[in-house]
């Protein structure tokens, strides 16, 4: 094995043996031997204290010195040479190892990666032969394998990462670049492939995910909006195909429309044209009736006429007397007789009127379109809504023929009466099945209703659907906010009127205060109330914002909050805290004034200190070591400690089985401290009247335990079980003033106590 120095770094190289036999060469002048190089033992090791290291195998080695150009380093140094004891008839078979010298530690062999410090073409040293680590490391072009000569292959023909050629007993993992795959010592068919560690892998793999996850994302977000797009053209062409199917069923209904009417107009001209056959039949019987009596007339008269003429022509008085009498009566009794000379038959043939309502109503219903039916509305999908606006979509029944759409609709108040008139209604002309309704209020809901139109009338209205608008931002309430070093609670406002479905809290590590635009790393949804425990890293900064989620989708984000995991930071719960207390603006300081307040004055509520003037901070609800520290003043009568939740408010801290606490009393002789639980307390005397108290909470081991922090001296420890998560509590039993400090980093002499 060959040990070369470099810099500050060692190489190693391992030589295996050949199974032939080599006589040894002849020793160099600048060898020397194991007392010369100051080892110790049969190994030729150098010392230790010399150079703080120790080599991985009991193999006898020498120190080789630089002399006339003797084996050394690319920097001319110092060369640690094998002594051989067998003869080589092949080429050895190497690799490079690095260590660190620097620290104390017990070497541990890595595969060599040449450093970026190290200059190109930097001589390395195998056997005695110079080896270019560039020739090493060199990458054919278009092959991703390096080219140069590879250590263990002089023809340079399976160049690897130096890890090819080593030792196939060596168990390290490598990862092969060509197979895709871990490989372990020995390399088998891999040794010619490239070969790199798994570390560097890992992290080539990870990028190339990355980047490939990022491409995906973006491929995603535009066939997405190229999904949208294609959804409204089909709905456009699916509209269109609906109506060009209405025209050709249309086209049929005109045809056998017409073919009704040619044939009901038939059917009432031959039933006209009989009834007038019937009528001329009728008229000219009378007529030829008429005729004949005209003509019995006519005869009866001539024979009147010639009874007469012979009368007349008797030239025999008596006998004309006798004659002409009963001819006169004949004639006047014939003339007495009127003669109805007008006909018999009215010439005008009857004009009756034609009842053609039917034909009409078929004439009508030729040219008219039925109105459209009530279009169905479509109820709401997820995430089709903004802070402003809300989809709309709605079906048609098919054989509807529709020209424009009226979209209807108006906000729904909530706590009206019959009363009250409606809210003000909106409508707007579509040509589609769907409408993006735009200038509507966040986090509000409206009714929707849908009405078709052609040119015969308007279609009954559909059906009502409410649909929602997106909420408003959520406003987290930084005072309520509490974190430690592996979790934070968020606690935060809706900031809606109407309810929401569930919240979403991202959060991103950050190491600078940030703006609103946050990179999210990390989220968290389906949150059903306003807060939320997030887990954390310890001695990271956080930037977490929070979204509203209903059914319209997310809103916006909130105003982020930064978060720090350096210790436990928690603010002080005012609607805790007793009357006469006051607490700062920024929720760590109290105050207890001189001034007396009548009990009269005093509100108090379920949730308020009524007998102890005290306060309590806010929920720590994450197990393992919490720790703040507590400011006070010299002569400040205080108690401080941790209480459960439902720790007695009529009560004194310390005085009951849920609470602990440190108490300072100051009498006349001198001051007093009490490490207070249910009543009782230890015998403790304090020399040193801490100004600032440690207080280190561990759920964990079920300690509660307090430090003179100046000193770093611990006070007392309560052991005990904590049943519940508990708060901190602070109390003032006279005037004065009590500091909180939180969000630092428990000391080492809190951890270990």
């Amino acid at each position: 094995m060959d040990l070369y120095t470099t810099g500050d770094r060692l190489e190693v190289i391992a030589e295996e043996d050949t199974e032939t036999e080599q006589e040894p060469e002849p020793a160099d002048e600048n060898l020397c031997n194991a007392d010369e190089c100051g080892t110790a033992g049969q190994y030729g090791m150098w010392d230790k204290a010399g150079i703080d290291v120790e080599l991985p195998t009991n193999e006898p080695y020498v120190l080789v010195a630089e002399k006339n150009g003797g084996p050394r380093g690319s920097g001319g140094e110092m060369v640690l040479m094998d002594l051989p004891d067998k003869k080589e008839t092949s080429p050895p078979v190497s690799t490079f190892q690095r260590f660190s010298v620097e620290t104390n530690e017990s070497l541990r062999f890595e595969p060599y990666i040449p450093s970026d410090e190290e200059e190109p073409g930097q001589l390395r040293q195998e056997s005695g032969n110079a080896v270019y680590s560039d020739e090493v490391f060199e990458v054919e072009p278009g092959t991703g394998r390096p080219g140069g000569k590879s250590i263990g292959d002089p023809a340079g023909g399976g160049a690897v990462e130096d890890l090819a050629g080593a030792g196939e007993t060596e168990a390290a993992d490598v990862f092969c670049t060509e197979c895709k795959t871990t490989i372990q010592r020995p390399l088998g068919p891999h040794k010619n492939h490239c070969l790199v560690q798994i570390t560097k892998a890992s992290m080539e793999i990870k990028n190339d995910l990355c980047a490939k996850v990022r491409k995906l994302e973006e491929q995603i977000a535009q066939m997405e909006n190229f999904a949208g797009h294609l959804e409204e053209i089909f709905i456009t062409v699916e509209v269109k195909t609906h109506f060009r199917e209405n025209f050709g069923r249309q086209e049929q209904n005109l045809e056998q429309h017409y073919n009704d009417v040619i044939q009901t107009l038939t059917q009432r001209y031959d039933e006209r044209a009989s009834g007038l056959e019937d009528e001329k039949k009728v008229k000219l019987e009378t007529l030829y009736t008429q005729l004949v009596d005209c003509g019995k007339t006519l005869d009866v008269s001539k024979e009147l006429i010639e009874a007469a003429q012979e009368v007349y022509r008797n030239e025999d008085k008596l006998a004309f007397l006798q004659a002409v009498i009963p001819t006169i009566d004949r004639i006047e009794d014939f003339t007495k007789e009127e003669v109805d000379l007008s006909l018999a038959a009215n010439m005008e043939f009857e004009n009756s009127v034609v009842d053609l309502s039917d034909v009409k109503q078929m004439m009508e219903s030729i040219n008219i379109v039925p109105a459209p039916s009530a279009p169905v509305i479509n109820p709401q999908v997820p995430n089709s809504a903004g802070s402003t606006s809300v989809r709309v979509c709605w079906s048609l029944f098919s054989d509807d023929t529709v020209e424009y759409y009226e979209l209807h609709y108006r906000p729904v108040l909530e706590d009206t009466t019959a009363e009250e008139p409606p809210a003000e209604e909106s409508k707007v002309k579509v040509k589609e099945t769907y409408r993006t309704v735009t200038d509507l209020l966040p986090n509000a809901q409206y009714e929707f209703w849908v009405t078709a139109t052609n040119t015969t009338g308007i279609s009954p209205p559909s059906e009502k659907a409410v649909y929602m608008t997106v909420p408003s931002p959520p406003v987290i309430k930084p005072r309520e906010c509490a974190s430690c070093p592996s979790a934070a609670l968020i606690r935060w406002e809706s900031g809606n009127t109407n309810p929401v479905d569930s919240y979403t809290v991202e959060l991103s590590e950050t190491g600078e205060e940030t703006s609103d635009t946050v990179t999210v790393a990390e989220s968290i949804v389906a949150v059903p109330t306003c807060e939320c425990l997030v887990q954390l890293q310890p001695g990271r900064q956080y930037c977490i914002s929070v979204r509203a989620v209903n059914i319209g989708g997310p809103s916006e984000r909130s105003h982020p909050v930064n978060v720090h995991t350096t210790g436990t930071f928690f603010h002080l719960l005012e609607d805790t805290a007793h009357p006469c207390l006051s607490i700062s603006e920024d929720g760590f300081t109290m105050f207890y004034g001189d001034e007396d307040i009548p009990i009269s004055d005093m509100i108090f509520s379920d949730n308020t200190f009524a007998q102890c003037v005290a306060v309590l901070g806010e929920l720590i609800p994450v197990r393992g070591t919490h720790y703040w520290e507590v400011e006070v003043e010299d002569r400040t009568e205080f108690r401080i400690g941790v209480a459960y939740q439902d720790t007695q408010r009529n009560g004194y801290l310390g005085g009951n089985n849920t609470s602990w606490c440190m108490r300072h009393v100051v009498t006349p002789s001198r001051h007093k401290y009490e490490f207070l639980h249910n009543g009782w307390t230890p015998d403790i005397r304090i020399t040193i009247n801490p100004r600032r108290i440690g207080v280190c909470l561990d759920y964990d081991a079920g300690k509660l335990s307090f430090f003179n922090a100046s000193l770093s001296q611990h006070l007392y420890t309560f052991e005990c079980h904590f049943l519940h998560y508990v708060h901190p509590c602070f109390a003032l039993d006279h005037p004065g003033t009590l500091t909180v400090h939180n969000g630092i980093e428990a000391p080492d002499y809190a951890r270990y106590t």
